[in-house]
């Protein structure tokens, strides 16, 4: 294998780690958001009650 190739292969190695991470870091958000709007939902829920 030429180093161009080894590179290549590299470079796509690192911009699928990248994306893996991106995912993880969109999964949290998107995990600290839902928590966050059911706290939100019960809170109205709770208010619409009294």
């Amino acid at each position: 294998m030429s180093s161009h190739d080894q590179k290549k292969r590299n470079e796509k190695e690192n911009s699928s780690t990248q994306s893996i991470e991106e995912m993880k870091k969109e999964i949290d958000h998107l995990r600290m958001e839902n928590a966050y709007l059911k706290r939100l939902r019960a809170l109205v829920q709770e208010e619409s009650r009294k």
